[in-house]
């Protein structure tokens, strides 16, 4: 048996990194996936390739409408909805983050996709598995554990994801439903936005990728299937008795 057998998983952002990364764990374990992105060349491309067990709907993670119509289609085609990971996210829109220089639509574009994202699949997935439980997984950085002075923005909207995972893994308890939500806090991954975060190291993202080891306790920079598998670990009834935890895959960074 797998370990996702009968589960019906909604993963935001996964038509490429560590959300597509995800999908595939998810469904190599048993589950039934539904990918969502705004890019729908991607994200269809990497439904047709993980095969008949994974379904691409486009969505903007800013929409509520976008929630809403995810949720029906998931509820009349599934059944039911299991395992939620909140995976959509951006870096930045390429202007300056520090706390001298950024605009205020840096700091608003930023939050809208990091924060308001999270909060409304938070806020869907928890009514739409009151009844019969499931998991929440929001992913979230080492920026909301480390200071971020060049990326204060994005450290920022990190920081207040680990906190709504605390209150939301806090308000299912408390009203008794059998919900767990937990975050997890990658250090820089091999995907886009890692090549983003390393074009910032001096402009070279190749330069920045070998600056890792330096960096990085372990000597290594992760894999999307790093964070995938410990994404899978709280997705499954494995981590039963995990709810409102932080899950830190950095390396040890965050331990130096």
């Amino acid at each position: 048996m797998g370990r996702l057998d009968t589960k019906t998983a909604l993963i935001t952002g996964a038509a490429t990194g560590i959300g597509l990364a995800t999908a595939r764990r998810f469904i190599e374990e048993g589950a039934t996936v539904i990918l969502t992105d705004r890019s729908v060349t991607d994200g269809e491309a990497a439904a047709a390739d993980l095969g008949p067990d994974a379904f691409f709907l486009e969505q903007d993670v800013t929409q509520e409408d976008h929630w809403q119509m995810v949720m029906t289609q998931i509820s009349e085609q599934h059944g039911r909805l299991d395992i939620l990971v909140n995976n959509a996210g951006i870096l930045g829109t390429g202007a300056n983050q520090t706390i001298e220089d950024m605009e205020i639509a840096e700091w608003r574009a930023i939050a809208s996709v990091n924060v308001e994202g999270v909060l409304f699949g938070c806020q869907h997935a928890v009514r739409a598995m009151k009844e019969n439980g499931g998991s929440i997984v929001n992913i979230s950085s080492v920026a909301a554990i480390i200071g971020t002075p060049h990326l204060v923005a994005y450290g920022a909207s990190k920081a207040a994801v680990r906190q709504l995972t605390k209150s939301v893994a806090m308000h299912a308890t408390n009203n008794g439903y059998n919900i767990r939500c937990n975050s997890v806090h990658p250090d820089p991954v091999r995907t886009n936005m890692g090549d983003a975060l390393m074009s910032m190291y001096g402009g070279d993202i190749q330069e920045g990728w070998d600056r890792i080891p330096g960096r990085i306790p372990i000597g290594t920079a992760a894999e999307p299937v790093d964070i995938a598998n410990g994404i899978l670990f709280l997705a499954s009834d494995e981590s039963r008795h995990m709810t409102g935890s932080e899950l830190v895959i950095d390396g040890g960074l965050t331990a130096i």
